[in-house]
């Protein structure tokens, strides 16, 4: 396979997978959002060719024949852990409506193979096989859109269901930019009893399971759909990520255990599923909290 097509090429993670292919010789189309900055691509840029298109099937459309893609990467989401009134539009447009776009624009071209990111959240664990969050629950919606077209259309995907990602240049708002400001600022940090289990894997990780997830959706047969976990390998009480990023550097940092309730449907623990065969993490957490910290300006 030689070309790609990317969702969420100017997020975080997606950013990431985008400069790798292109490194490694792929022609590398990347659809966005008008709104959308392309900075995070970095010297990339100049080799990604990137798509703006109206919202309507015709610009789709027009994208996969320009694009004619070998696989779709599909990471664009939008996330809220906790969701306010305002939110759940956004959420159902993003999550569900513009991929549901791509997904039907793939089926006119004839694109028959899909990597997609989905998260851990999916379930909340404990035997209860239900979404944690509506976020969650928009990304297992969109699953059930990819049965239809794998039975309709013999789409095959590859889906990874990730617990979290972190490393150089994270611009979101998550855990280790909050240990960094609370920290800057001599603050003490409110925060949950600490006893969730959290398991971060690194970007350059979930990277690799990307590409791993791509070699494997190229031999299955049409209208197979396999689902993974990627983690980081060994889960980690709240309270020992908080202390491991503290000692990397010998942080100064007061956190107030308790002080904060646990969110209404807190995921104690990541999920226990199969795992993506021909990857594994390699980078544990102190490493990728030194990578991530020393990394910075």
């Amino acid at each position: 396979m030689s070309r790609a097509l990317v969702t969420g090429a100017t997020g975080f993670l997606g950013s990431r997978l985008a400069r790798r292919l292109a490194a490694e010789g792929w022609e590398v189309h990347a659809v966005a959002r008008p709104s959308s900055d392309a900075g995070p691509l970095g010297p990339a840029a100049g080799s990604v060719v990137l798509h703006r298109p109206a919202e309507t099937p015709e610009a789709f459309d027009a994208v996969l024949a320009a694009a004619r893609p070998d696989v779709v990467f599909h990471l664009a989401a939008c996330f809220v852990a906790e969701h306010s009134p305002q939110d759940a539009a956004r959420l159902a447009d993003s999550n569900l409506r513009w991929p549901l776009l791509l997904l039907d624009a793939m089926a006119r071209a004839g694109v028959r193979r899909l990597v997609n990111a989905s998260t851990a959240w999916v379930r909340l664990g404990a035997g209860r096989d239900e979404p944690a969050s509506l976020y969650a629950a928009t990304k297992r919606a969109f699953g059930e859109l990819l049965r239809f077209y794998a039975s309709a259309h013999g789409l095959s995907a590859v889906t990874l269901e990730l617990t979290d990602t972190y490393g150089p240049g994270d611009p979101r708002r998550k855990l280790f930019t909050l240990l960094r400001e609370a920290a800057a600022r001599g603050e003490r940090l409110a925060m949950s009893p600490g006893e969730q289990r959290l398991d971060p894997v690194f970007v350059d990780d979930a990277v690799e399971a990307f590409l791993a997830a791509q070699r494997r959706a190229a031999g299955l047969p049409d209208g197979r759909l396999e689902s993974f976990c990627v983690a980081g390998g060994r889960p980690r009480t709240l309270r020992e990520v908080v202390e491991a990023w503290r000692g990397s550097g010998g942080r100064a940092l007061e956190v107030s255990w308790g002080a904060r309730p646990y969110r209404a449907r807190e995921v104690m623990a990541p999920p226990d599923g199969p795992t993506l065969p021909g990857w594994s993490p390699r980078v544990g957490l102190e490493e990728g909290i030194r990578l991530m910290e020393g990394a910075r300006p």
